[in-house]
């Protein structure tokens, strides 16, 4: 099942994407969020789309928000991936690298994406991106983490490598950037989804490819990474994790240049849908 919202920012509907196409969940919620997740909201839909209780609703030419609504934090692992920590010059880490991003960089999918007025280093990071459905603390196995996932979606952890690496701080200075996490099109729930380390995963910059990946070659699968946080931290419904991106950035060893104003990124997962979004001047 593919729960999306569609509308204007801050105006978006709730809807879901059935076999017969699109319908309007506001009978059932007025968003998709964490009060909704935690509430049996995609229990609640898929009940509804089995007795056609769901009227139809046009999306054609509307803009997606972001599949989530206001995540209470998008915490993110870096370098989860040995080919991106090789063109970094950087050891594969031990356990998972752990910062954080601010709740408010989360657009839709193809809005607009906004360049630091200092910035000389944007890059882009294709990444797979869980949502979480039910609270998560010291949960005792990894097995434990499929109870907690609500699903899936494609997040682009555009990143600013000169604020991340040359301005004597945490990562977190170069990832909060405004509109630096574009996610969706599509809340993708895990029966439709099936193992999510086997989803193939690419990224163009004005057509050309850069990253050409794959989550089978995580170094901390996906239920690792939930067990293992929620050691950590609480994971509330509605809270979204990056799980790292593959080779291809363009502060890689590689000559990808870092994005400018215009450039179109484009950003695929196999069975989770696709995101174009420019890159504009802040």
């Amino acid at each position: 099942m593919k729960l999306l919202r569609v509308g204007p920012p801050g105006l978006e509907r709730p809807a879901v994407l059935g076999a017969d196409g699109a319908h309007d969940l506001t009978p059932l919620t007025d968003d998709i969020d964490g009060a909704f997740l935690a509430d049996g909201g995609i229990d609640r839909v898929r009940a509804a789309l089995a007795e056609g209780a769901l009227p139809p609703i046009e999306i054609a030419g509307q803009r997606i928000g972001a599949p989530v609504a206001r995540p209470g934090k998008v915490v993110c692992v870096g370098l989860n991936y040995i080919d991106h920590a090789a063109e970094t010059d950087t050891p594969p880490p031990a356990e998972p690298v752990v910062f954080m991003k601010a709740a408010d960089t989360v657009v839709g999918p193809d809005d607009t994406v906004l360049i630091p007025r200092t910035s000389v280093k944007t890059d882009y990071e294709i990444e797979l991106a869980i949502v979480i459905g039910r609270t998560a603390r010291y949960l005792d196995s990894e097995d434990e983490a499929d109870e907690v996932i609500a699903g899936y979606a494609i997040a682009d952890d555009v990143s600013e490598r000169a604020f991340q690496h040359e301005r004597g701080g945490q990562w977190d200075k170069g990832k909060s950037c405004e509109t630096f996490n574009p996610l969706g099109p599509w809340l993708v729930t895990p029966d439709e989804v099936g193992d999510p380390q086997g989803l193939a995963m690419r990224l163009w910059v004005n057509g050309e490819q850069r990253q050409d990946g794959h989550t089978k070659n995580m170094i901390f699968g996906v239920r690792h990474i939930v067990h293992y946080l929620s050691q950590f931290m609480v994971l509330e419904p509605g809270d979204v994790i990056n799980t790292g991106t593959p080779a291809g950035v363009a502060f890689g060893a590689n000559d990808f240049p870092y994005l400018r104003e215009g450039d179109v990124v484009e950003v695929e997962i196999d069975r989770l849908g696709r995101q174009r979004h420019v890159l504009g001047q802040a």
